[in-house]
């Protein structure tokens, strides 16, 4: 016997409006039933886990001992300024003079979340 991922799940404050935030980042839409002030709300992903957004009264206080990491289908820094003028944050400047590493963002409610090097970048320095 196993078990299937279902979802991830995301406490924040603001079901609908992170869900609208991480829809916009992975290109794919909201349930179609989810609707402002829900409490509840998902990312239709078209393969693995949903992104499930559940809203709770508590605040984020510590660093995400879980997080997404994020493969873009441009470049990591063409991502990375997109994804800055969604309303994500700079947390943490992990590239490399080489071009290896990541950079650590935060989603408008502080989860944490890296984008690296794209699939492209990644096959050119191994050239």
């Amino acid at each position: 016997m196993i078990s299937e991922v279902q979802n991830v799940a995301i406490d924040c404050a603001d079901a609908y409006q992170l869900a609208r935030f991480w829809s916009e980042v992975t290109g794919h839409p909201l349930h179609p039933e989810d609707k402002p002030g829900d409490k509840e709300t998902q990312v239709m992903l078209p393969t693995g886990p949903l992104l499930f957004f559940h809203q709770v009264p508590e605040p984020k206080t510590t660093k995400n001992r879980l997080h997404l990491c994020l493969r873009p289908d441009t470049t990591r820094e063409a991502e990375v300024e997109r994804l800055l003028g969604l309303g994500a944050t700079l947390v943490s400047d992990r590239r490399e003079p080489d071009g290896s590493g990541w950079v650590v963002l935060a989603d408008p409610e502080g989860n944490e979340f890296c984008v690296l090097r794209s699939a492209s970048e990644r096959a050119a320095a191994s050239s």
